[in-house]
């Protein structure tokens, strides 16, 4: 199953709300399973360079079906996916995408947030997530 649109705009919805009570402006993307974008929203003032990197950072979390940040733990110079933001036509590595996953641990699609801090972008995109689902895959063998 993937995302559809209704759920995508509550995800949407409720990460917006979250970023009005934080004071800040994001940009919030929501992919389907395939990682192909099905809704995006830029709140007035948002960065514009925020555009390119929610998108990145919800593509990235679908396609690893992992958060970002957690990614960019494995990712450091020395870990076992050093480089690996250079695939894909380029990945987000830090914190503020995470996968969306449904009940019965089917990861559905992801969304990625931009604009401010990392610790608000994971946030903000934690709020998306709890309306539809769970932002964790059952364990993989690479995670520590």
């Amino acid at each position: 199953m993937h995302v559809n649109l209704q759920n995508a705009e509550q995800v949407i919805e409720a990460a917006r709300k979250k970023a009005v009570e934080l004071k800040t402006k994001m940009c919030i993307a929501v992919v389907d399973s395939g990682a192909n974008l099905k809704a995006f929203v830029r709140m007035d003032d948002a960065w514009v360079g925020s555009i390119d990197i929610a998108i990145k950072k919800a593509r990235t979390a679908c396609f690893f079906g992992m958060a970002t940040g957690d990614l960019g733990q494995l990712s450091q110079p020395a870990k076992p996916l050093y480089g690996i933001e250079h695939s894909n036509n380029g990945l987000i590595t830090f914190p503020g995408g995470l996968p969306i996953v449904d009940e019965d641990g089917v990861l559905v699609g992801a969304i990625g947030v931009s604009g401010s801090s990392v610790e608000n972008d994971h946030g903000v995109a934690a709020a998306g997530v709890d309306v539809l689902g769970v932002s964790e895959l059952p364990e993989h063998p690479w995670r520590t």
